[in-house]
């Protein structure tokens, strides 16, 4: 006898949110070291990818914030609020789940600073929103180790064909390299109305 699909429903609506969130956050991602390495040099390109940038941030976060509401109906965990909320609160595979916790909280409060970046100012908004690729990173191996699809070559694969670039552009972004590339870089951030 085949199980009835609406008993895994909010289990499902939360794996599936989770997929869109980590994909979506890694296109931000992609998109935010691109423009930190001065790519595209075409004119206009950078005000395209600030856009693209914030949209799929934003898509994340609601995706992210729908995978932890949906785990509240979850017939197998039978979370709390508090246990989705805050790390090693949870049994079920601990320390997997609060390394998606922190990374989700890291996601959140850098994708939002957004928005208050003039408040803060520009200089110590940069440097703190340098610690996305943290965010990133966690959420990786959140969703590889606590995942039921963790194992699966469709996962795996979305996990290495986003990260390829992620690894790449942030290497490229942080190992001292070509000095003109470096104050090109410099040059195209402020013209596109973003401070950087």
């Amino acid at each position: 006898m085949n199980p009835d699909p609406f008993d895994h429903g909010w289990w499902l609506a939360s794996r599936s949110a989770g997929v869109v969130a980590i994909v979506a956050l890694a296109v931000s991602v992609i998109f935010g070291l691109m423009m930190a390495n001065g790519l595209p040099r075409r004119p206009g390109a950078t005000r395209l990818l600030i856009s693209l940038h914030e949209s799929t941030a934003l898509a994340g976060l609601v995706a992210l914030a729908v995978h932890g509401v949906a785990l509240l109906g979850d017939s197998f965990l039978h979370p709390s609020f508090l246990q989705i909320a805050v790390p090693w609160t949870i049994d079920f595979k601990p320390t997997y789940i609060a390394l998606g916790i922190i990374s989700g909280w890291i996601a959140t409060i850098l994708g939002l600073s957004f928005y208050v970046r003039k408040r803060i100012g520009p200089k110590l908004w940069r440097k703190l929103h340098r610690a996305t690729i943290l965010a990133w990173a966690l959420s990786v191996i959140h969703t590889l180790g606590s995942g039921t699809d963790g194992h699966e070559w469709w996962l795996q694969g979305t996990m290495f064909v986003t990260g390829v670039p992620i690894v790449f552009l942030f290497l490229r972004r942080t190992v001292p390299g070509d000095p003109k590339r470096e104050a090109a870089t410099r040059a195209a951030l402020p013209n596109a109305g973003i401070d950087r």
